[in-house]
């Protein structure tokens, strides 16, 4: 019964590179506004990029096992290091591919300078 109402037939053709970058902006971007609640900026390099791109799409499923991937490789490792208190509040985070793993440069927030009492 079922497949006497399928029309047709809809092929799909695998993403590009480009297509799967463009994925994993969005993505990141997600993962970042989360992190702006807390004051922390994340950055992902062209090169980490292409790595989540190459590394969580699989031509068979498509663009789902990325935001697994993405999941897994930098969700998880940025909350272990939140928790840790390796990346404290107002801290700027890098994501980039360093020999086919991610590396997170962390730069801790600038400290906040003292005004200088009044003279008079």
């Amino acid at each position: 019964e079922f497949l006497n109402r399928i029309d047709d037939t809809v092929l799909f053709s695998p993403l590009s590179l480009e297509e799967i970058e463009q994925i994993v902006d969005l993505l990141m971007a997600r993962l970042s506004a989360r992190l702006e609640e807390r004051g922390i900026e994340l950055r992902t390099t062209a090169a980490a990029r292409t790595f989540l791109a190459r590394e969580g799409y699989d031509p068979v499923y498509g663009a789902r096992p990325l935001q697994r991937f993405i999941q897994h490789e930098v969700e998880t490792a940025l909350a272990r290091r939140v928790l840790a208190g390796e990346i404290p509040d107002g801290s700027v985070v890098v994501i980039d591919d360093q020999g086919g793993k991610l590396a997170f440069d962390v730069m801790p927030p600038a400290p906040k300078a003292e005004p200088e009492p009044a003279q008079g």
